[in-house]
């Protein structure tokens, strides 16, 4: 018991932004490269490891889904409908395990993102924030890109509502307009993915706004932290099953003295994390779970990461001083050490 509660409190007080930061690079290496090592696991686990990529070790689960989508009613609800949601059920049970922390850890496009906001700090650059209106204007668009993803292939074989149906040219819609399909080929020195199909009008569309959406990807990235994070349709389908992930960040509002030291470092900028201490799970929408919220809150168990009910990591106040170095014991002081060291990248 005493060994647990040693190997817990190493845990809380060390660097989780350093262990998420080698994390993201081996997940990256493994998404990019690992096809050239042998290691295949796109065909084992739904991770979303893009087929465009030369080096990719499998293929993406969304390139199936949307095959499948691609189908009648009549076959949808017959007992191939029944193998759908069985490899459906398996992709949730996925997100079940990871939550959202396959955007903050995993994801080779937040890690490329992650990247980019690094180059702009050496630069000496500073970034822009959304003020709270656009933040809940802006809501609202992942979802709404989620429901067209879904509809599209839908309706390449079946009529919505007295409409026609939609040329096969756009069977697959959400990896036409990924910007992972352009830009994580590029590590593999293929330019192939750069290019506008003029096959048939429908292709020409997708390709075009592929370009344009990598293109917003680099340059949003540069500006915005996590710029394409608000807008992956990604994060809303994983948001939808959150609540029931068994990876939990929690929030004791008790403890809470909302310092505002977890909304500053949030990337997304998420503001109720902070200002919500009725909320016991505090994991919302645009929530990536990195994790920066616990390492620099310096209030005694006021934020936890658990797993179901096993707390694997905790908010503590040592923690919060070996990782930002220590000060005068005053509550002030506490709580302005990290705040003012964000001011200068804040304003």
């Amino acid at each position: 018991m005493k060994q647990l509660i040693k190997i817990k409190k190493y845990i809380d007080n060390s660097n989780v932004s350093r262990f998420r930061f080698w994390i993201q690079l081996i997940s990256f290496f493994i998404f990019v490269y690992g096809g050239y090592f042998f290691i295949e696991i796109g065909s084992r686990l739904p991770l979303f490891s893009c087929p465009y990529v030369p080096g990719s070790p499998g293929g993406c689960y969304l390139v199936g889904a949307q095959h499948e989508l691609n189908t009648s009613w009549s076959t949808l609800f017959s007992p191939r409908g029944i193998s759908i949601l069985k490899s459906l059920g398996i992709f949730f049970i996925f997100f079940i395990f990871l939550n959202k922390a396959w955007c903050g850890f995993v994801c080779p496009l937040g890690t490329l993102q992650d990247w980019i906001t690094r180059l702009r700090k050496s630069l000496g650059l500073s970034f822009v924030r959304y003020n709270e209106m656009s933040f809940k204007k802006l809501k609202s668009i992942k979802y709404f890109i989620l429901v067209l993803l879904i509809l599209i292939p839908l309706a390449i074989n079946n009529s919505f509502f007295g409409l026609p149906e939609l040329p096969h040219g756009m069977h697959t819609p959400f990896c036409q307009i990924c910007p992972a399909r352009i830009i994580l080929p590029l590590f593999n020195g293929d330019t192939s993915q750069i290019f506008i199909d003029f096959t048939n009008p429908s292709r020409l569309i997708l390709t075009s706004l592929g370009l344009i959406i990598a293109a917003l990807f680099l340059v949003g990235s540069f500006v915005k932290k996590r710029f394409f994070c608000f807008f992956c349709p990604m994060s809303a389908l994983q948001f939808l099953f959150s609540k029931i992930g068994i990876l939990r960040l929690i929030k004791d509002g008790d403890k809470c003295t909302r310092c505002g030291n977890c909304s500053r470092v949030c990337d997304i900028g998420i503001t109720a994390i902070a200002d919500d201490v009725l909320s016991k799970n505090i994991v919302k929408d645009d929530c990536m779970m990195c994790f920066k919220c616990v390492e620099v809150c310096p209030e005694e168990d006021a934020l936890k990461v658990k797993v179901v009910t096993i707390d694997i990591l905790s908010a503590t106040e040592e923690g919060f001083f070996k990782r930002y170095g220590t000060a005068d014991n005053s509550e002030h002081l506490k709580k302005d050490n990290l705040l003012n060291s964000n001011k200068k990248e804040d304003e």
